[in-house]
């Protein structure tokens, strides 16, 4: 290491306004209080699910009624879900949200192979999928009447991630701010549109509500339209990444997860029901961006509002993503299954910059290729982000009663992880049923591989030569250090 870098080191080793104080090691700080978390889950959840996924939720649904019952069923399931990672983020505090969950309660080989899918596949996916809505609503007003050339959208969708990774990577509390300040601005829009909604109710435009339920879904599509509805609610489990980061846990976790998606779920049964006041169901579906139609039709010379506030919306989600997807990846490097350098703090900003750099470089490589489209990505992240949920759901019973002796500050009443596990299992065979896509196959492989690569580089200890002197190179260009001696 340079005497430069030595230097700020020890700097920043004494100067607790930058790091927590660990003799001569940076950490990060715990900068995420009660309303940074609140905008954490918030904020994260509502990106462009609402604004995108209507229209899949609907024709898997069939029905205005059936669709409006999923998104109240994805939000139950949502909150069972994230009451039930309470009682583990307590016990366990640790950030990477289901890392160490999975490695507490089923050894090192399933952590690396959720820590491997998710940063390759799923994390990176849903990064892409949220920059993809970005740049759908960004370049929406330009290409009035028809859809954006794919060119533009990937360009919009790559700008995106670069400058919330650039943010990521200079201020954790730049970042937290960003993440409230667009949190702010979203739930604007939403009231914005819910209003709207109420006031075409009020002058009796009801007639898409009749018949609500005049037609019928089979129970593998029913599941297909959960898959839409869950990516729209997915951010529940944020702060489970960022764990390290939260101050007062104990009292500040429920409250967020109490308070943050019930609020999120009435949010979005009020904006679909806003929807339907002025779109039938076939308009809905017809439409390139369902929040600018109904822009257009309700408030007039101020519709241009719509699409820059639903790109504020995407664009705070992505920040939200990329905060906690770095966490992710530099908890599993701790624990040496990824590179050690993306456990590396920088010096100069005390952030995880190495681990945010790498997975926006993995999340443009899904946004670039002309097969990436919004459903094909949301294969991807769904259905494999369900199998690890319904795992870490298992790992809630296998550590009640294998390890009785870890201090639970929150316990959650054990038929709730026991549902969603059930919830999860469904989720993953019916879509398979209804419409089995290569994605699932594609997804399947390359968590598979994963197993290619724990067995010589992490059982084994094996690396490739050229990895020293790149991590010391990478070390010295980037002015990153190590944190904390690796768990054991």
């Amino acid at each position: 290491m340079s005497t430069k870098l030595r230097k700020r080191q020890s700097t920043v080793a004494e100067d607790d306004t930058r790091s927590v104080k660990v003799p001569g090691k940076v950490a990060l700080k715990k900068e995420v209080g009660i309303i940074g978390g609140i905008s954490l889950v918030v904020g994260t959840m509502i990106g462009s699910g609402i604004f995108l996924s209507p229209q899949s939720i609907l024709a898997n649904a069939d029905t205005v009624g059936a669709s409006l019952i999923i998104w109240a069923g994805c939000g139950v399931l949502s909150t069972l879900s994230a009451i039930s990672y309470i009682e583990l983020a307590l016990m366990i505090p640790k950030s990477g949200a289901e890392y160490p969950y999975l490695k507490e309660a089923f050894g090192d080989v399933i952590a690396f192979l959720f820590a491997w899918t998710s940063i390759l596949l799923t994390k990176p996916s849903s990064v892409a999928i949220i920059a993809i809505g970005f740049a759908q609503y960004v370049t929406a007003p330009f290409y009035s009447g028809c859809v954006a050339p794919a060119s533009a959208q990937k360009f919009g969708a790559a700008f995106c991630i670069v400058v919330i990774t650039a943010v990521n990577c200079i201020s954790v509390k730049a970042s937290n701010l960003v993440q409230i300040f667009f949190t702010a601005v979203k739930l604007l829009i939403i009231a914005a549109i819910i209003i709207g909604g109420f006031v075409m109710i009020g002058q009796g435009n009801t007639q898409y509500f009749t018949n609500a339920f005049g037609g019928s879904a089979t129970p593998s599509a029913i599941a297909l339209a959960f898959y839409s509805g869950l990516w729209s609610y997915d951010g529940w489990n944020q702060l489970n990444f960022v764990t390290e980061e939260v101050q007062n846990p104990e009292r500040n976790f429920p409250i967020a997860i109490y308070f943050g998606i019930p609020l999120v779920t009435v949010l979005y049964i009020l904006v679909n029901i806003a929807y339907f006041t002025v779109m039938s169901p076939s308009e809905l579906l017809a439409s390139s961006a369902v929040a600018v139609t109904f822009g257009d039709r309700v408030f007039g010379s101020f519709a241009w509002t719509v699409p820059v506030a639903v790109a504020c919306s995407t664009f705070g989600a992505v920040n939200g993503s990329t905060f906690t997807m770095a966490r992710l990846t530099y908890a599993a490097a701790k624990n040496g299954h990824m590179a050690s350098i993306l456990s590396y703090i920088s010096v100069e900003w005390v952030t995880p910059s190495p681990a945010a750099i790498f997975n926006a470089f993995i999340a443009l490589l899904m946004v670039l290729p002309d097969s990436s489209t919004f459903e094909t990505l949301l294969n991807y992240f769904t259905f494999t982000s369900w199998i690890f949920y319904g795992a870490t759901f298992l790992s809630v019973i296998v550590l009640r009663y294998r390890r009785p002796d870890l201090h639970r500050p929150y316990k959650v009443f054990l038929p709730i992880p026991a549902a969603c596990f059930l919830a999860s299992i469904y989720l993953i065979v019916a879509p398979i049923i209804e419409d089995p896509s290569l994605a699932y196959l594609y997804a399947t492989i390359i968590m598979l591989f994963g197993l290619v690569i724990y067995v010589p580089v992490v059982y084994y200890k094996k690396h490739l030569p050229i990895m020293k002197p790149m991590t010391i190179f990478l070390q010295k260009v980037m002015e990153v250090v190590p944190t904390e001696a690796q768990d054991e």
